[in-house]
């Protein structure tokens, strides 16, 4: 890969040693990380070339913890940077390319998301089936692609449908409630969506819609990563007076929901 792609880990990231597989916690799922054992924390701001920003969106704690979790060697990012805060896709998608360097070779992206499905409920949980990129932007523009010159990603089975499986059929027995599929649309954002937009995204197929994800996993799956995306429905899109705060109320209730997820799946990576 070009080297404006690919990352290259200084001694310090080296000395971190190799992982299994990465995780990314969005709004309000941060505490999944401190399950981690042998805990060693660097923050965003000490990691070359990662997206600086003045301060994190709330909720975000702006560290990358590696360790074991679920008897595997992880990378877990708590937080992301975002689209909105002026970042290209290429920029958001860091910690990707940071991860992959490290070795990883799956991925487990989560986000808070809005309810657009009539049938989904705040604090629901859905395995994502598939994505609609909306944001504008795309973390491979401007690539020459793997060795061989091909940019052209496959992007059909984008979100890995073993792993699908195997969240579905531990979901109950990780004592998580309510688990289904569903399709989730990136939006650049920091606005929330208008109900005219909300019906539009119905209309087109939208189960949940969020600001972050997509760029995540295009560059994952560029990268020969296998991904699992979850998201939690914190709120019904369009929401009457929706505030952030009440987002990451949300998220946190069904934190627990994705930790026993989590530590259900981990072991049980192929």
């Amino acid at each position: 890969m070009t080297d404006e792609f690919e990352v290259s880990l200084t001694p310090s990231l080296q000395a971190l040693g190799p992982v299994e597989a990465a995780l990314i916690l969005g709004s309000g799922l941060s505490d999944l990380a401190d399950e981690i054992e042998q805990p060693t924390v660097v923050q965003f701001a000490e990691i070359p070339g990662f997206p600086r920003v003045a301060r994190h969106v709330v909720g975000h704690r702006g560290q990358m913890v590696v360790g074991v979790l679920g008897g595997r060697r992880v990378v877990a990012f708590q937080g992301r940077v975002h689209r909105y805060q002026g970042f290209s896709a290429r920029e958001v998608a860091f910690p990707v390319r940071l991860a992959a360097a490290m070795g990883a070779k799956f991925l487990f992206v989560t986000n808070a998301a809005g309810g657009i499905a009539p049938s989904l409920q705040v604090g629901d949980l859905v395995v994502i089936s598939d994505h609609v990129n909306l944001t504008g932007d795309n973390p491979l523009a401007g690539w020459a692609g793997p060795e061989g010159g091909n940019p052209f990603i496959p992007m059909r089975d984008a979100y890995d449908p073993d792993l699908r499986r195997i969240a579905l059929e531990w979901s109950a027995e990780a004592c998580v409630p309510t688990v289904r599929e569903g399709v989730y649309f990136g939006l650049l954002g920091p606005s929330y969506e208008t109900p005219a937009e909300v019906a539009m995204l119905r209309t087109m197929g939208a189960d949940v819609v969020g600001m972050s994800t997509v760029s995540e996993v295009i560059a994952a799956r560029a990268l020969g990563m296998r991904v699992l995306g979850l998201s939690v429905v914190t709120n019904a899109a369009a929401g009457v007076d929706l505030v952030h705060d009440e987002v990451l109320e949300q998220a946190k209730q069904a934190a627990v929901c994705v930790r026993a997820l989590a530590l259900a799946i981990l072991p049980r990576l192929p």
